[in-house]
């Protein structure tokens, strides 16, 4: 692999559209997370290094955490943070301000899409991450939304899609 096929892009739902809600002690959420990090590990064997993450709520967590789980075993993965807006966590909860941050700090590199919320921000980012990438990893229920709209992006821009279905 060589240029964006080395970058591995992430789209998914936050908690409101999972069966499980916040609940990750849930089996499903226990076995999503097991399958991202399979699918994580056989990405890197394939040559991906640079993962990007809208950092959301919900799936885009896992997705970091698995990422950053990745990095432990392989040095050599790095974790792009691409933000919507500096403003993206500023209605979250205490406890996902924390995981958020958290994950941040451990990002390789952070970038942003717009200083403060504007509407499409969130499209735009999601835009920018997959024109950087040869690969998008998407958690999907099949419903309308803004994962549904970056896969079809993905799609029209080429990109390989491998998609988990929940």
């Amino acid at each position: 692999m060589d240029g964006k096929m080395t970058n591995c892009c992430f789209t998914g739902h936050r908690p409101e559209k999972l069966p499980w809600g916040t609940d990750e002690s849930d089996p499903r959420c226990v076995g999503l997370k097991e399958e991202l990090g399979c699918h994580l590990e056989g990405l890197y064997l394939a040559g991906c290094r640079h993962f990007l993450c809208g950092m959301a709520r919900g799936c885009d967590f896992y997705f970091a955490e698995g990422v950053l789980a990745l990095r432990e075993r392989h040095p050599d993965v790095t974790l792009e943070a691409a933000l919507p807006c500096d403003t993206q966590a500023d209605a979250w909860t205490a406890a996902e301000r924390r995981r958020y941050d958290h994950l941040l700090a451990e990002s390789d590199t952070v970038s942003f899409v717009a200083h403060r919320y504007t509407p499409g921000c969130m499209q735009r980012r999601n835009e920018y991450m997959v024109d950087a990438s040869g690969v998008l990893l998407a958690v999907f229920n099949g419903t309308a939304g803004g994962t549904m709209n970056t896969i079809l992006y993905a799609q029209r821009r080429g990109l390989k899609v491998i998609t988990v279905e929940i």
